[in-house]
């Protein structure tokens, strides 16, 4: 149970990647006062991890409605996980928002919810993960582990964006993109474990040791 608790915790607090929203966290609001600031740190938190819990309460039932198979889906999940380490290695997070929809939303009175809260935070691989982790949860405690998981994640991210600009300051751009290097190493290997346990559950090849 401790292996998954840490498994949930570490595979969906890297994929939200907190620390690589700073930058544009600080773009995005550079115009609010800082107490706007503030409440835009924590509707954006509130707001990524009520999404998450929601799609981890019913993303399984919507497969199963599409005739996914879990298998299949954990093997998906894995490819895009790995896709999205693969940007975080190079310091290039495609899954979020672009440099020019940062700049059309900049100006906006409220970006909290897009694109701070989704895509950037709660993005593509964020959702399929916790979709897999409650699809892996055979108990009601391993489905209490996920939404704790989330719920964690999600203070970590309002701590991360309260203090973006220290971060960034402390930092620097490259500070930026060496732990999104660390974070995405770590997260390919979680990736392709997701992907050898698809394979293992349709019995493609033995279950991983």
């Amino acid at each position: 149970m401790l292996d998954f608790a840490t498994t949930a915790f570490v595979s969906v607090l890297f994929l939200v990647d907190p620390p690589g929203t700073v930058p544009a966290f600080i773009a995005l609001t550079s115009r609010f006062t800082p107490a706007k600031r503030r409440r835009t740190a924590l509707v954006a938190s509130v707001a990524a991890t009520l999404i998450l819990m929601a799609f981890a309460a019913v993303g399984n039932y919507l497969f199963r409605v599409l005739g996914l198979t879990l298998p299949a889906f954990q093997i998906a999940g894995g490819l895009v996980l790995f896709v999205v380490a693969l940007d975080m290695i190079r310091a290039q997070r495609t899954t979020q928002e672009e440099p020019s929809d940062m700049e059309e939303t900049s100006a906006a009175a409220e970006v909290a919810i897009a694109p701070l809260a989704i895509p950037m935070l709660a993005g593509p691989a964020a959702l399929s993960t916790v979709t897999v982790l409650m699809a892996q949860a055979e108990e009601t405690a391993a489905v209490g582990l996920v939404f704790a998981a989330i719920a964690l994640t999600g203070v970590v991210c309002y701590l991360t964006l309260r203090l973006a600009e220290p971060i960034q300051r402390r930092l620097g751009r490259t500070g930026v993109h060496v732990l999104d290097r660390v974070l995405g190493l770590v997260l390919a290997g979680i990736a392709v474990q997701f992907v050898l346990n698809g394979l293992a559950a349709a019995k493609l090849i033995p279950p991983p040791q």
